[in-house]
């Protein structure tokens, strides 16, 4: 029996002190991830006019139905990408990501983004394109190792990339947990509160599926050109690399980050196009937690938009992962 994520409550996370710190909430918002619309409604209660809803995954506004008319002429739904959110909306008030997979997501076996639900080995969030099986199956053992490595994070991706070429040379990798099956019988029996051994891998294999570090760098340049001056960009992540790619976009258009490398050039010195309004990133609280673990790793961090042109910023300045760059 399939779960039903519209039957399950949606808990944004992090909306207390999205709300809190961006207050007061005016104006004309875009939400770059809708999801199940629980941003998109914090934002409305809490006095934006109008707020611009914006998803890959056609479904979400397909579950969205049954509430959308309430909002009649507050809400604008868009099927697309966040990187082409200055084509959905200027001199936005605010523009909020939250980035990676969604619940409703994770709790349909049949989108095949979860180790713990058997379902086909899809992952694409909008539906189209490739899929982790697609790329599994056809990627050759140095591809896959990189994937996993440098999206993931695994260490023992050369290892796991082998057993995948092993295993689908006698049948093709078709469905999550077979691909999950494979993957612990690499690495270790996790020891008690410690992640699934499948967590980096199926993280990698994502984002490599959806682009996702492609969105999110083309993301937050749009989100420059796109907000007001005054206009706020607040983007919840909940892993390293993503933090790392945010922080150092804000603190790069801030003015406040210099070369990242010793032995690279300083960048041009322009006008700051952000004020920070978090220095460090603000995580749950423990009332947040107890009422919705899946918020643990979850970092908020807030830039103000100054009236400086909106500018550019190179891919390797923000720490952007590359593949075919391991050796």
């Amino acid at each position: 029996m399939t779960d039903n994520p519209s039957e399950k409550p949606h808990i944004p996370v992090l909306l207390e002190p999205i709300l809190r710190l961006c207050a007061p909430i005016r104006g004309v918002w875009l939400d770059g991830t809708f999801g199940a619309g629980g941003y998109t409604r914090g934002l409305l209660a809490a006095g934006a006019d109008r707020v611009i809803g914006v998803d890959r995954d056609p479904l979400a506004f397909e579950m969205a139905a049954d509430w959308l008319d309430d909002y009649a002429g507050r809400i604008e739904t868009v099927q697309g990408v966040f990187s082409r959110l200055d084509e959905y909306g200027r001199d936005l008030d605010g523009v909020v990501l939250d980035l990676g997979v969604s619940s409703m997501q994770l709790d349909l076996a049949e989108r095949g983004f979860s180790f713990l639900r058997d379902g086909p080995l899809d992952m694409r969030m909008s539906q189209d394109g490739p899929s982790a099986a697609d790329l599994v199956n056809d990627s050759d053992e140095a591809a896959l190792a990189d994937i996993l490595f440098q999206y993931g994070e695994e260490r023992a991706s050369r290892r796991i990339a082998r057993a995948i070429l092993r295993e689908r040379a006698a049948a093709p990798i078709t469905t999550t947990l077979r691909l999950a099956e494979i993957i612990e019988g690499c690495l270790p029996r996790p020891k008690p509160g410690q992640s699934h051994p499948a967590t980096h891998s199926f993280q990698a294999l994502r984002i490599a599926v959806n682009d996702e570090y492609g969105e999110l760098f083309r993301g937050l340049m749009a989100a420059e050109r796109a907000l007001k001056p005054g206009g706020l960009l607040a983007v919840v992540t909940f892993h390293s690399i993503e933090d790392r790619m945010v922080k150092r976009f804000m603190q790069a258009r801030a003015g406040r980050l210099g070369s990242v490398s010793r032995h690279a050039p300083e960048m041009t010195r322009e006008q700051p196009a952000f004020e920070l309004l978090t220095r460090k990133a603000v995580g749950p609280d423990d009332a947040e937690l107890a009422v919705n673990p899946r918020s643990r790793s979850a970092k908020l961090r807030i830039a103000r938009r100054s009236d400086a042109p909106a500018g550019g910023i190179a891919e390797k300045q923000i720490g952007m992962p590359r593949l075919g760059g391991r050796r």
